[in-house]
């Protein structure tokens, strides 16, 4: 064997031990090659996602001597102010602790809070879904006995919550309180609204009405006049232009004025509170000489009586 041969050789060998040991050492280290020749950690966990756990609100009234817990609650499903049926016997009995805490003291009375968080949609008529979730109870306890005007609803935004197959636990609070003398606030809130009514301009058939944030303000403070003043009354009276003859616009008035009303029924307002009426095209607040004119004599006025 010639020397050339034998430095070939070795070159050969030393290359071979050299890539046994590589390898050995860094499987030992925690590292394997790859086919592309670079290093990976094999120790390198994949992190899985961790779901978070879904939120749950008791049914809880406290205060004044008065106690009631109990786990179930009403239910939402996402996006919506209509609490999921059937509701259990221990919601029923939370709704019997209302009427039991408000008729232990003349005084006492109960805020209802609904919980809403950002990502939801506000498909109600209120400033947030969580006054619209609140109204509904409001609507459920009422009609087992209890006066709305011992009732007082709130929304708040609760991004913290988790739901459950797209529904949400509970998501509402109840708190005891003490009533006070709300004379001198309702009679201010009836001249705001007397003096600014809410007018709604659409067409007779429409499927949906989209309020402005201001117009949503305006039937909270209806809401809550027509529950706190006892006998109180909404006024819906529709509204048309000159077009076509006056029996034919009278009857298109009231049309506009009873879909008002559905809606606001829809959305929590006792259908007994509302009257509905049309003056057709005989109350104009601007022109019918122009399209701009007629299209804002076609409205629907919404005020108190």
């Amino acid at each position: 064997m010639t020397k050339k041969l034998m430095y070939l050789l070795g070159i050969i060998i030393t290359i071979l031990v050299g890539t046994y040991f590589f390898i050995t050492c860094c499987t030992c280290c925690g590292f394997a090659t790859t086919d592309s020749n670079t290093v990976t950690d094999t120790n390198e966990e994949v992190q899985t996602p961790i779901e978070p756990k879904a939120t749950a609100y008791p049914f809880s009234l406290k205060g004044n001597g008065f106690e009631f817990d109990s786990n179930d609650n009403f239910n939402f499903k996402s996006s919506e102010f209509a609490y999921q049926e059937p509701l259990s016997e221990n919601v029923n009995k939370g709704v019997v602790a209302i009427q039991q805490y408000i008729d232990k003291d003349p005084k006492n009375a109960v805020t209802i809070t609904g919980y809403y968080t950002a990502e939801e949609e506000n498909k109600s008529a209120y400033p947030n879904l969580g006054i619209a979730r609140a109204n509904t109870i409001k609507n459920y306890v009422v009609a087992s006995g209890v006066p709305s005007s011992k009732l007082n609803i709130s929304g708040q935004l609760m991004n913290s919550m988790v739901p459950k197959d797209s529904i949400y636990i509970g998501p509402v609070a109840y708190d005891a309180v003490i009533a006070e003398d709300n004379t001198a606030q309702m009679d201010a809130l009836y001249l705001k609204i007397k003096s600014n009514p809410l007018v709604l301009h659409f067409k007779t058939g429409q499927a949906a009405i989209n309020l402005t944030a201001e117009q949503r303000q305006k039937i909270a403070d209806i809401s809550t006049y027509l529950d706190k003043v006892e006998g109180a009354m909404c006024n819906v009276v529709g509204h048309t232009d000159n077009t076509g003859d006056r029996t034919t616009n009278i009857g298109l008035g009231l049309k506009r004025a009873e879909f008002a009303k559905e809606y606001l029924t829809n959305n929590g307002i006792s259908p007994s509170k509302i009257n509905t009426s049309s003056k057709g095209p005989d109350e104009p607040i601007a022109t019918n000489d122009t399209e701009e004119g007629k299209a804002q004599n076609r409205r629907t006025v919404i005020t108190l009586k």
